[in-house]
């Protein structure tokens, strides 16, 4: 007797084949029989017009923080993701320290967009070691979740204050190696570390790993090669790589033995794109393996001047956000002070696109009086007040204590892209990923990566069928973290299974909604045509809405990892 019988089912298996009608079964939290069952089930579900699939894989998530507060993992999990990894850019919350456990919490808050209350209320921070952390998982989890060991969070622990500014001592270095060891053997997936110039902690200075000598890097990355199921994830920067920085990436797989995945490829200007893929040619010819996670749509951020992301990378602006917001606001109230931040920004640097002032749109505001700025673009504003953009940007921001939160015009939105969007997703250098669920709550809505690749990259725009879709967010998702018994709709594989219809399926409207712990609010988009969604083979959404089961296992290197494979087969 199955558990569950789900009929009339157009089945796509993640392997890339054609779909084909049939049941699915499930028993003890596994895929029992497809195709023609005629055995008996204790429930049935009629997917009449519906696809069956296998659950989607989100390689990139920084979900570590708001597994304490909200296990169903959300959105993602309305969005038919079924299995998440997080712990990237070197960003982990284990292994810890009493004594590290603030300046991580707050490096969080800054450089992943986390508010300080919900991290301070939502997170109990009293673990020490990888496996602690991970221990306090286990039951309470909607989706199967696997984390890297972070190397700012290493460090911090090893190093103390020295992490920030100095290079570790040989003693230190060996330290470290160690405290890696030890979270993989404990079940740490893998390690992640970042040197773009974009990460900064609260203070405004480069995250620890950003402090990290060329041979610190590959020899923490070589710790992998001795522990099964692991893998590595790396931020190389923006703008386009030089050779040493290939190099580098190249060095890290090599020593590590494992493939290296990056975060993030975007569609745009082709120089670049190809620029940033050869990264991958350059570590296969020295027997290495590197992927690019690919954005599979337009990012629109939301940006403001009280967190800093984004701004702090603007040429000349690092040192605005080194002070507290109220002396930060003292000098954008200085005339001479405000007219170089906006020269600076505007003339130099890799971000200078952004200071097009007059182009950003006034996404929300804090102050009643302010409502009728919303939705307006800051030229439109500064010509009815008769100011520059630049002025007209900063006296709002002002006037709401920085809190103002502005978009730049949507990058990689022109239509075109998506022809090149599906061409990335064809070429086996990349990934689809770089979701960044869990992070800059206040800044985008990239967790949809899953909807957005069905509805408009398969359905609107038809740059990739829906069986390669499928196939891309689950078989080569799962095998390039070494995923076991998952990613397929196969006899005997764990039962992560989505049923959605192909004709709704997308992502709705962004809006903010104020549920996270201390009413924050943060950026939300609900799901389309997912209707049922079953993780370890136990219902988790049933007509779209959460049934509250968490069935989730925490996934552990080595136990539900296997090393994946340097060479892609599949």
């Amino acid at each position: 007797m199955l558990d569950l019988l789900i009929t009339n089912a157009q089945i796509i298996d993640g392997t890339g084949a054609p779909a084909y009608t049939g049941s699915v079964g499930i028993k003890d939290g596994r895929i029992a029989a497809l195709g023609q069952v005629d055995e008996d089930a204790t429930d049935t579900l009629d997917a009449e017009g519906r696809v069956v699939c296998p659950g989607f894989i989100d390689v990139h998530t920084h979900y570590d923080a708001q597994v304490f507060w909200d296990g169903t993992l959300s959105p993602s999990c309305y969005h038919g993701v079924t299995t998440v990894f997080g712990g990237f850019c070197g960003f982990s919350i284990a292994p810890l320290t009493e004594e590290a456990a603030p300046y991580l919490l707050n490096m969080l808050a800054r450089v992943e967009g986390m508010p300080v209350s919900s991290l301070t209320e939502g997170v109990p921070w009293d673990w020490q070691s990888f496996g602690e952390y991970l221990g306090k998982l286990d039951g309470n989890l909607g989706v199967n979740a696997g984390f890297m060991a972070g190397h700012s969070a290493i460090r911090r622990v090893v190093m103390g204050e020295r992490a920030v500014g100095e290079e570790a001592t040989p003693e230190e270095l060996e330290a470290m190696k160690a405290l890696l060891g030890k979270s993989l053997e404990e079940g740490a997936v893998g390690f992640s570390s970042t040197i773009s110039v974009t990460h900064n902690d609260a203070d405004g200075q480069p995250v620890p790993s950003r402090h990290a000598s060329r041979e610190e890097l590959v020899e923490l990355a070589g710790v992998c090669s001795e522990h099964e199921g692991t893998s590595l994830e790396f931020l190389p920067g923006v703008g386009h790589f030089s050779p040493e920085i290939k190099e580098l990436m190249s060095d890290l797989s090599v020593a590590a033995q494992r493939p290296l995945n990056w975060n993030v490829l975007g569609a745009g200007e082709e120089s670049l794109m190809e620029n940033q893929l050869s990264a991958t040619d350059v570590a296969r010819a020295k027997g290495g393996e590197v992927l690019a996670l690919t954005v599979p749509q337009p990012i629109t951020l939301r940006i403001n001047l009280y967190g800093g992301f984004v701004f702090d990378a603007m040429e000349g602006w690092a040192d605005l956000f080194q002070v507290s917001v109220e002396e930060r606001m003292e000098i954008l109230r200085d005339p001479e002070k405000r007219a170089s931040l906006d020269e600076s920004a505007r003339s130099r640097g890799p971000m200078r696109n952004l200071a097009q002032w007059d182009q950003l749109t006034v996404h929300a505001v804090f102050d009643e009086d302010n409502k009728c700025f919303e939705g307006r673009t800051i030229g439109d504003i500064a010509e009815d007040q008769g100011k520059s953009p630049f002025d007209a940007m900063i006296d709002l921001a002002l006037s709401e204590g920085l809190r103002t939160s502005f978009m730049p015009p949507a990058i990689g939105g022109e239509e075109h892209l998506w022809e090149m969007r599906g061409k990335l997703w064809a070429d086996d250098r990349t990934l689809i990923g770089a979701s960044d669920a869990g992070a800059h709550l206040d800044m985008i809505d990239t967790f949809a990566f899953s909807t957005q690749v069905l509805g408009n990259g398969v359905r609107n725009y038809g740059v990739i069928s829906i069986e390669q879709a499928i196939h891309q967010m689950t078989q080569v998702a799962a095998d390039a973290f070494g995923l076991k018994e998952r990613g397929l709709l196969k006899e005997g594989f764990l039962a992560d299974v989505v049923v959605l219809d192909p004709g709704t399926v997308g992502s709705g409207p962004v809006y903010m909604k104020s549920d996270l712990p201390c009413d924050e609010p943060r950026v939300y988009a609900d799901a389309f045509g997912i209707d049922h969604v079953f993780v370890n083979g136990v219902q988790t959404i049933k007509d779209g809405e959460h049934t509250r089961a968490l069935p989730g296992k925490v996934i552990r290197s080595g136990e539900d990892t296997r090393t994946p494979d340097m060479v892609r087969t599949y």
